[in-house]
């Protein structure tokens, strides 16, 4: 898939001789991933524009149940926090909701110098690779869930309690917390999702 014309014709020449090859103009964000695969499952590689890398990585795991594994070069920063476990500084929503649909791995790092012209910043081949913890987490409806996760990391230098009072009270949050066997300064990062899955159906969530 590709948006600029000029790499468009390129392409569409080199194509003509991989009869298995098919150039598709357009925007990832807009793609139709059904009306292209059809009912085969699929594979992803590419070189994902850093600025919208996070709504491409949503859009493609909308599809993660076809999804056998995505291959994508990313800013090495972000590709450490799709790995990054709880506990960390850089341990996220982004990484909740990439361990959620996959098993992220940093698999090479790369240098500026391998791209013409140079960017400002190092960056990452990183594998995700379904299926993620969801498969082990008993839930039903995994985009609540993730909207429920993405509201934890609100305010990330906020404790979790006082992230949820906007949505529960705090009396709510505060006793949600004790029947998960969370501490009540217990902050999002510190979670995994296995911690948020226990939350989430002491609030009724499914």
């Amino acid at each position: 898939m590709e948006l600029d014309s000029r790499l468009l014709e390129r392409l569409r020449s080199l194509a003509a001789q991989l009869p298995n090859v098919e150039v598709v103009a357009g925007d990832v964000l807009e793609l139709d991933f059904a009306g292209i695969a059809g009912l085969d499952r699929f594979k992803v590689f590419g070189n994902l524009p850093y600025y919208i890398t996070s709504p491409i990585l949503h859009r493609l795991f909308e599809q993660a149940e076809r999804i056998d594994a995505i291959h994508v070069v990313v800013q090495l920063e972000v590709a450490a926090r799709l790995a990054a476990c709880p506990g960390g500084r850089q341990y996220g929503y982004l990484s909740a909701l990439a361990q959620f649909y996959s098993r992220p791995e940093i698999v090479l790092r790369i240098s500026r110098g391998a791209f013409r012209p140079p960017p400002k910043v190092t960056s990452a081949l990183v594998s995700l690779r379904p299926p993620g913890e969801r498969a082990g987490l008993d839930i039903a409806d995994g985009a609540k869930f993730l909207e429920f996760v993405q509201a934890c990391f609100a305010k990330k230098r906020k404790i979790l309690l006082n992230n949820l009072r906007p949505l529960i009270g705090s009396a709510a949050a505060a006793a949600a917390l004790r029947a998960a066997g969370l501490r009540p300064d217990a902050r999002a990062e510190q979670l995994s999702l296995a911690q948020f899955a226990s939350l989430y159906r002491r609030l009724g969530g499914k």
